[in-house]
């Protein structure tokens, strides 16, 4: 578990969060993106949590070009404020292609097998959502992605397996826009989408307020197998 350094394609580097599987040897590789707080403790602990199941995890700080190293927490409404103003100040269209860069470093690492996915929360399952449409990653998973509906275009794009985990009730996804996303995505054999009822945003994330572990399970038993059939 460490951080390491991985080049920009348009110059620069951004830090990176890695967890090996204790095994070693070769392992398929996951790009884990981080929700709107940095790569911060949640982050860091998914990482080692998938490298307890065998990937090869790494976690690309996307706020660099704002901020470097940025590591906040859910618990106060100025931490909320500020990461909703970083998340604003995202180029996600640079943050897409900075996600394409850590695949390629994946994927050229010794550790990894080169085969290789994404797993993205909140800000993070938009962006997995666009690394699907936009990128050659072997799977990717969303988990309450945001502000899809104004991705819909991109549908047809979708060449490769993504799973989608949408939450019923999420405060930050109206009904409309959620019914919009279903619909986009039906047509697309690529695409395999569950909601979860009566679930607000980031039910899986533990120790959030709006956590469920039965929910968050049954996510992660389909993300598990999903990873599996796909990488594995």
């Amino acid at each position: 578990m460490t951080d390491i350094s991985i080049p920009a394609g348009d110059g620069g580097s951004f830090s990176a969060y890695v967890a090996k599987p204790a095994g070693g040897g070769p392992a398929p590789g996951l790009v884990v993106i981080q929700e709107i707080f940095g790569v911060n403790r949640v982050m860091r602990d998914l990482c080692d949590g998938f490298a307890a199941q065998g990937w090869l995890a790494v976690c690309p700080d996307l706020f660099w070009r704002q901020e470097p190293g940025v590591q906040i927490t859910d618990k106060t409404q100025e931490e909320w404020n500020r990461a909703f103003a970083l998340m604003n100040g995202l180029d996600q269209d640079k943050a897409v292609e900075d996600l394409k860069a850590t695949l390629a470093w994946l994927r050229g690492n010794p550790d990894c097998t080169g085969k290789a996915g994404t797993v993205g929360y909140c800000l993070g399952g938009r962006l997995a959502f666009m690394m699907a449409a936009r990128s050659d990653s072997d799977a990717n998973v969303s988990y309450y992605g945001v502000g899809l509906d104004g991705l819909t275009g991109e549908v047809p794009n979708i060449a490769g397996p993504l799973l989608m985990h949408i939450a019923e009730k999420d405060r930050f996804v109206p009904k409309e826009a959620r019914e919009k996303v279903l619909a986009a995505v039906q047509g697309n054999p690529n695409v395999t989408a569950h909601v979860y009822a009566g679930m607000d945003h980031a039910f899986a994330r533990e120790g959030g307020d709006h956590f469920d572990a039965q929910a968050a399970d049954i996510a992660n038993g389909r993300t598990a197998a999903f990873l599996k059939q796909h990488l594995g």
